[in-house]
């Protein structure tokens, strides 16, 4: 009985199902964690967009970014490129605070899970900010317009960054393999969610209102905002601003927008290449400028800059 025993054991052994042995050939090209590797470049590669909110909203809130605060957290990364203390309320400067900590949490997470990659050169100038408000309206806008001028300026431009994040967050999560790469990327994109919803309910509070001096309302402005972003991303309808025609609104009956989604109220989903089309300010994710004046970093980033060169 010991013999057949052990002989069954044995048996048992090499009778390894196939989705076992898939699982097993999958791991053996697998990154850290024994996540695949190209779950590895899927989480890689929103490091860019946190590097940019971590850095935007910790300097708007503080003046000081991730050098003073998670050196380590940059991994020898150039500083940003012309960011500085946002001229906030307290209230507002408080929810920025907030953002900006659960950004470096973000960062860390990440690295954690992945090896990552240095913070990328960053372009957070009012300048930069001010070339994407004059791409939205059409015109050169008079003064520049300046992020870090006022709360309805700052949180205009903070509508600029974490919804790109969050689309992409919800296309990279189908082609993951991986249940650590899938929790990590649900934990993100439910806090990047909720920091678009604040900045979305903030502005839409103040949706009527006119920003000085340029005439727009901040409605205007916002939708002006998302339909540049859906020009540039190349892919369709991804965006939506504050308030649209009733028709557009959830369940097709009601204007105001305060969150943004399919005709189920689902949230949209954007490919790295729609990102990179977005960030970049040039409809071309093989075209660095934007908030990336060299370029963004990882795999997938790197590999459409190589085919441009």
């Amino acid at each position: 009985m010991q013999c057949n025993n052990t002989l069954h054991e044995h048996v048992m052994a090499f009778s390894i199902p196939t989705a076992a042995l898939l699982s097993l050939f999958l791991l053996a090209g697998a990154g850290a964690a024994g996540i695949p590797g190209s779950d590895v470049d899927l989480l890689e590669f929103p490091l860019n967009l946190e590097y940019l909110e971590a850095e935007f909203f910790s300097w708007g809130a503080f003046g000081r970014g991730l050098d003073a605060f998670e050196p380590n957290l940059t991994k020898g990364g150039p500083p940003p490129l012309g960011v500085k203390k946002a001229n906030l309320t307290p209230l507002i400067e408080d929810i920025i605070a907030q953002f900006a900590f659960q950004e470096f949490g973000h960062l860390r997470a990440i690295q954690q899970t992945v090896s990552g990659f240095p913070r990328p050169l960053l372009n957070l100038s009012a300048a930069s900010f001010a070339t994407v408000m004059n791409s939205a309206v059409g015109k050169a806008l008079v003064p520049p317009f300046d992020p870090y001028a006022s709360d309805i300026n700052y949180l205009l431009a903070s509508y600029v960054i974490p919804y790109v994040g969050l689309t992409g967050y919800v296309g990279a999560n189908p082609k993951l393999i991986s249940p650590i790469s899938k929790r990590l990327v649900a934990g993100l994109l439910g806090v990047e969610s909720g920091q678009d919803a604040v900045i979305r309910a903030l502005l839409y509070q103040r949706a009527m209102t006119k920003v000085h001096p340029y005439g727009y309302t901040v409605a205007e402005l916002t939708d002006k905002i998302s339909a540049l972003r859906n020009k540039l991303g190349d892919a369709g309808i991804k965006d939506e601003g504050l308030i649209v025609e009733p028709s557009a609104g959830a369940e097709g009956r009601i204007a105001g927008n305060v969150l943004a989604g399919d005709e189920n109220s689902l949230a949209y989903d954007r490919t790295p290449e729609q990102i990179l089309r977005i960030v970049y300010a040039s409809g071309k994710e093989t075209q660095p400028g934007g908030f990336y004046p060299k370029g963004a970093s990882g795999n997938i980033a790197r590999s459409y800059l190589r085919r441009k060169a």
